[in-house]
């Protein structure tokens, strides 16, 4: 299905040092944002409290923060959870005080607020439960990115596998950068999308390597900048579809899927959008510039011998 077709190839590859450029800065930012302000980690990370109240009518968030705050407890998240009804109230840990008396003076505090607040369910999260997260998060990225890289390796070849992994990794820590310089809350949701996005992104490159070993076939006198650039150009229509369709239910997660989908449908975003960016003007690029011939995806045609008679 196509909505449109450039009969024009689109000279991508003869801009693609200005976009290098610009994701050169863009990547290198993220990584200051990382390294000055960090990740600002949820509960799930860094260990403490989380409550799910009801209040039988539609509860005032606002108000819960604000009594909340005067009750000393300024670094709690509040936010609806499931319904209008219940909230979901997120504690760090607090030094000398345990999870259990923290939960009760909160519930104290409500309950003098408004005495119809219920206590539905108390998960208490160790510090070193968020450590074990934060590690197997890592591990979790690490081995999709060695996924990657090796079923791109076999499907195409090594050059391919390498530009793809660097175009993805690029996403994920411009992704993080965002997080870290607004001090977004990172929590598992986040982690599910940036994960994701690993896997989202790559569908792209996908479809665009796969383009281009087909150009290396049909187009054999045509110079690799212009197989890339035709490969590209015939495959907007269909980026424009899938990616626009999937962006449509990420930004309905974004705005009616309240504040616990908030910031995993924001991580969506971003992914979504730097990943077209990077599969078309970073991944595409670099396998360029690592030297990707003919010859590495096409075998050469065996000469047909005489038959002597």
């Amino acid at each position: 299905m196509e909505f449109f077709r450039i009969r024009k190839d689109i000279p991508f590859m003869r801009y693609a040092p200005v976009f290098n450029v610009i994701s050169l800065v863009t990547f290198i930012l993220a990584v200051v944002f990382l390294f000055t302000k960090g990740l600002h980690f949820g509960v799930e990370f860094t260990g403490g409290t989380v409550m799910e109240v009801n209040y039988g009518h539609a509860a005032n968030i606002n108000q819960v923060r604000d009594v909340l705050g005067k009750a000393g407890f300024a670094d709690a998240t509040v936010q609806n959870f499931g319904n209008a009804q219940t909230a979901l109230i997120r504690l760090p840990t607090k030094q000398g005080v345990s999870g259990a008396v923290m939960s009760e003076q909160v519930l104290q505090t409500l309950k003098a607020q408004d005495p119809a607040v219920v206590l539905r369910r108390v998960d208490f999260v160790g510090s070193q439960v968020g450590k074990e997260l934060v590690e197997n998060g890592l591990i979790a990225i690490a081995l999709v990115a060695l996924g990657i890289v090796g079923y791109l390796a076999l499907r195409f070849e090594w050059k391919f596998g390498l530009a793809a992994i660097i175009a993805n990794l690029h996403d994920v820590v411009i992704i993080l950068g965002f997080f870290a310089l607004f001090q977004w809350e990172f929590s598992l949701p986040v982690l599910a999308a940036v994960l994701a996005v690993l896997g989202y992104s790559v569908n792209e490159s996908v479809v665009v390597f796969d383009r281009v070993r087909e150009n290396f076939r049909k187009m054999r006198k045509a110079a690799v900048p212009d197989v890339i650039n035709n490969a590209i150009t015939s495959t907007i229509s269909r980026t424009i579809i899938t990616h626009g369709c999937t962006q449509l239910m990420v930004t309905s997660i974004l705005f009616f899927g309240g504040d616990t989908l908030f910031y995993f449908a924001l991580a969506l975003t971003i992914g979504i959008l730097f990943g077209i960016y990077s599969s078309v003007l970073v991944a595409s690029p670099l396998v360029m510039y690592l030297g990707i011939k003919r010859e590495d995806l096409v075998k050469p045609e065996r000469k047909r011998e005489e038959a002597v008679v």
